[in-house]
């Protein structure tokens, strides 16, 4: 299981984090074409587009979306 923290545009608090035992490529061949079609003016995406998305391409798959993380520090 891997963490990454997904960011598709420019503004930080539309970044979340996704746990899963998807790779960084798979991940991208999902999300990438989606964020370029909103982009091109086609149609838009939210976060759980985006995740929808991966768990209809990866339905086996551990695909966890954190919207924050929250740290803690001592």
């Amino acid at each position: 299981m891997e963490i990454y923290q997904i960011n598709t545009t420019a503004y930080k608090e539309e970044d979340f984090t996704l746990l899963t035992d998807l790779t960084e490529d798979q991940i991208t061949e999902v999300i990438n074409p989606l964020v370029m079609a909103e982009r091109d003016g086609y149609e838009e995406y939210d976060n759980e587009t985006l995740v929808e998305a991966l768990q209809k391409r990866f339905p086996k798959n551990t695909i966890k979306m954190f919207p924050e993380v929250v740290r803690l520090v001592y």
